[in-house]
């Protein structure tokens, strides 16, 4: 195994399910110094590019080709480093333009597994330095006996059964990509006749009403990932602001995310398709939802004018997506301004062993 790893065509690896994605753990030590080497190599790893991945370790789909790159930290109040790596599935990108907190939800699992952090009880608190965005997280583990575990009652809808919690807590997400909660001021843009919210709280989005669309905001996945003109149309919005955001040319980002809002349906705050950014997404990510959340409490956005908002300055804003919900746990200042934001997850260990490029 060493000689291989020299020559970079494989390293020690945890594939890990974090939240409603899965990918692959490795310590920044395991992986080539080199940018371009290391990325040559995930692409190999996962199979990429390719539609169905068949020749590496991706499901074909986004939501399971994705990697975490984890370091011990020598920044003061935190545990270690991640870099959050997103590897196209079909074209030779791979890209840290954004957090992935499906992903994150791993990393301190993995961190205690590799021996970055000492357990410290039943309960054992990983503070994380998101490398993309600069923001920090703080993941509680459950480690009875010293030791991971990830079984619990714990049920997050897109994963089945039930698994131990692990609670994520955000802190300083706004602007995290973008430099701005609003990058651009203001509660409203409109884009190609189209009226916006330009949002950043963790994760860059855009997020619009369904109906300005043309849709109700309740189509499946399957339906929206066959919608050609409806994509094309939302394409073209999201290229439009990447300027706008501070992002740049996004042609061939994988980010803002692209939010269609429609009032709740189940019971919840708000309803949500999410295009990531050109497939729909099978539920919605983690600190998507923050954005969306969050854009549900900017007085005038298309989120307020949809959404149904708890009162108090702590609200629980379950975010309905195709294959159930999301609750955001969000507390706000005395403006109503968001201060912190927190939300449950769950992770299991899948394979640890040595994967080959």
């Amino acid at each position: 195994m060493s000689d291989a790893r020299l020559t970079g065509h494989s390293a020690p690896c945890l594939w890990m399910r974090g939240g409603t994605s899965k990918g692959g753990y490795f310590l920044k030590s395991d992986l080539p110094a080199d940018t371009a080497a290391r990325d040559a190599f995930l692409l190999a790893v996962m199979g990429s590019p390719d539609p169905r991945q068949i020749d590496g370790m991706g499901g074909a789909d986004p939501l399971t080709s994705k990697v975490a790159v984890v370091a011990k930290s020598e920044r003061e109040g935190i545990d270690v480093d991640y870099l959050f790596l997103q590897v196209f599935v079909d074209q030779a990108i791979v890209t840290d333009a954004q957090n992935c907190g499906n992903i994150l939800a791993g990393v301190g699992p993995f961190a205690i597994e590799r021996g970055l952090v000492a357990a410290t009880g039943d309960e054992t608190r990983v503070a994380i330095y998101m490398e993309n965005t600069g923001q920090v997280a703080v993941a509680t583990v459950q480690t009875p006996g010293g030791h991971v575990t990830y079984t619990g009652d714990a049920a997050i809808d897109g994963v089945p059964g039930t698994h131990a919690p692990v609670p994520l807590e955000f802190r300083d997400t706004a602007g995290s990509s973008c430099g701005a909660l609003l990058p651009t001021g203001n509660a409203v843009d409109v884009v190609n006749g189209v009226p916006v919210t330009l949002i950043d709280n963790g994760m860059p989005c855009v997020v619009m009403k369904a109906a300005d669309l043309g849709i109700t905001g309740y189509e499946d996945r399957d339906w929206l990932d066959n919608a050609t003109e409806l994509k094309a149309r939302i394409e073209a919005i999201r290229l439009a602001v990447g300027e706008r955001m501070n992002l740049g040319d996004v042609k061939e980002k994988s980010v803002p995310k692209m939010m269609l809002v429609a009032p709740p349906k189940n019971g919840g705050a708000v309803t949500v398709r999410s295009f990531i950014p050109h497939r729909a997404h099978a539920t919605i990510g983690v600190l998507g939802a923050v954005s969306v959340a969050t854009a549900c409490l900017i007085p005038g956005s298309p989120a307020a004018e949809v959404a149904e908002i708890p009162g108090g300055a702590r609200k629980t804003l379950s975010v309905e997506h195709p294959t159930g919900e999301m609750s955001c746990v969000l507390e706000t200042d005395e403006t109503g301004a968001v201060r912190t934001a927190a939300l449950l997850r769950t992770a299991r260990k899948l394979m640890d062993g040595v994967v080959f490029g």
